[in-house]
């Protein structure tokens, strides 16, 4: 379905009524006219603590899910070219001016999504989801030259490819999530298009696992028969007691690093479900955001929050069978009206960690970057972009949740809201009718620290059986601190 658009001349007089949107320049100069024919776009309509602006750089993206900076500090977003409700577009590397001026630097394949990008040593490093073809890293450079790193991820199903971040290593550091929502294939996974385009795919676990022998049946969608599916494996394949999965590298809810000329990769750690968001704290220590489980599939599970974990070398973080560093062994995680979700593993690899700190159960917490100038604050704090509930395709919620950027002290757990929309919080602009996030998506520090870039993917409506994301719809921030 495609967004239907105001007339030009309605439009102009709406705006003329409203007011919403005059803004500054992103380069701090006077006043210009931004003109959005697809949402309001007003800064005043975001709640920042005291000695905080926001501005808009530019508006008007298809699905914009990350920013970066060269080593002259001009700006570049990527779109991702795919996205909820599988519509597949051309991702693209855009430069924009400081005018707000687009200018398309690269163009990628139907294989989207492009879910992060980062800029080191005169070249691009973009993750790309991999829907069609499998996930890749991909390798370009200014002149628009694309090189793929990686290729042939583990990445068709519900989570792709995600980061990139370089590492005071200088290897690039990039997450990989899972196939399916708990570790098993069933109809959600057909509902979302991967499983009619890949029946084999199933979650790789990242060293040999044992199963516990637990099945799980479910009424295929398209010959309505039913099937009996265990997890790590096929749709339709029963597990058996005692089965050894074998491990394999690349695998299924890990972070992984390369070197940025390639070669072989290497497992940091895994466990993970939806590893999206990397950033490395002032430290040196690798942080993570992880998207926890949703209520729906073939092994749903009730009220996990998402996490920001401190990532350790060879750590395994609980997934499928822990949450938060819980474990799945009474009624805490059961769905009303569901069995409680049972261990599907015989033994497991490790013992989970407790996160850095919890965040809003589905509030999908994703992109991050820390503070590091004193000139802005925080110093040391996470700062993470939280693109808001999906309910009800995830499960019910009992408000809206997310819409929102936040910050987290990592030594003590601690999030405090930063970035949030006026009036009703925790909704977006367009439920609250104003003009202020959308759907946060990514955040990133400027190189010098002092300004904090909100990637906005835009305007997304949601029914009980569609998602329908609205093309033109996304925005840049920044955020400046103007008290000191």
């Amino acid at each position: 379905m495609k967004p239907s658009f105001l007339p030009f001349l309605f439009l102009l007089i709406a705006l003329s009524i409203t007011g919403c949107y005059r803004m500054r320049s992103s380069n701090g100069g006077g006043q210009k006219s931004i003109l959005s024919e697809t949402r309001k776009i007003n800064p005043a309509d975001i709640e920042l603590p005291a000695g905080y602006k926001a501005e808009v750089v530019a508006a008007d993206f298809t699905f914009p899910t990350d920013v970066a900076f060269d080593e002259a500090g001009n700006v570049y977003v990527i779109e991702a070219g795919y996205s909820y409700g599988e519509e597949f577009l051309e991702p693209k590397l855009i430069q924009v001016s400081p005018d707000g001026k687009k200018t398309t630097i690269a163009t990628g394949t139907l294989n989207g999504p492009w879910t992060g990008v980062t800029f080191y040593n005169e070249s691009f490093y973009i993750a790309e989801g991999g829907q069609r073809e499998g996930g890749r890293i991909l390798q370009v450079a200014k002149d628009g030259t694309i090189n793929p790193l990686l290729q042939n991820l583990p990445s068709f199903g519900d989570h792709h490819t995600n980061g990139p971040a370089i590492g005071p290593d200088g290897k690039l550091y990039f997450g990989i999530g899972t196939a399916t929502n708990a570790g098993v294939v069933g109809p959600d996974n057909y509902d979302m298009g991967w499983l009619k385009r890949n029946p084999a795919f199933h979650d790789i676990p990242c060293q040999d696992i044992t199963l516990a022998g637990h099945n799980f049946t479910s009424t295929a969608p398209d010959t309505k028969s039913k099937k009996v599916t265990g997890p790590y494996l096929p749709y339709g394949t029963p597990a058996e007691t005692g089965q050894v999965i074998p491990g394999a590298l690349p695998c299924s809810g890990a972070v992984m690093r390369v070197s940025t000329d390639g070669g072989a990769m290497e497992l940091v750690a895994w466990g993970f479900r939806n590893p999206f968001g990397l950033a490395f704290a002032p430290d040196g220590s690798l942080f993570v955001t992880d998207n926890g489980y949703d209520v729906r599939g073939s092994r749903p599970v009730w009220g996990v929050g998402d996490y920001l974990w401190q990532v350790q070398q060879g750590q395994w973080y609980g997934w499928p069978d822990f949450a938060g560093g819980l474990a799945m062994n009474g009624d805490r995680f059961k769905a009303p009206g569901e069995a409680a979700p049972k261990p599907v593993l015989a033994g497991h690899p490790g013992t989970p960690p407790r996160p850095a700190a919890s965040l809003g159960v589905h509030s999908s917490s994703n992109g991050l970057d820390f503070s590091t100038a004193a000139s802005f604050g925080h110093t040391g704090e996470a700062f993470i972009a939280q693109f808001g509930d999906m309910a009800p395709n995830v499960g019910k919620v009992m408000a809206p949740v997310g819409f929102k950027v936040v910050r987290v002290n990592p030594a003590n757990g601690v999030v405090t809201d930063f970035a949030i929309n006026k009036g009703d919080k925790n909704a977006p602009a367009s439920a609250l009718k104003s003009g202020g996030l959308e759907r946060p998506v990514s955040v990133k520090f400027s190189p010098d620290g002092t300004a904090l870039y909100i990637v906005d993917f835009g305007v997304m409506r949601l029914t009980d059986d569609k998602t329908i994301p609205q093309k033109n719809s996304g925005v840049i921030w920044k955020i400046t601190r103007t008290v000191r």
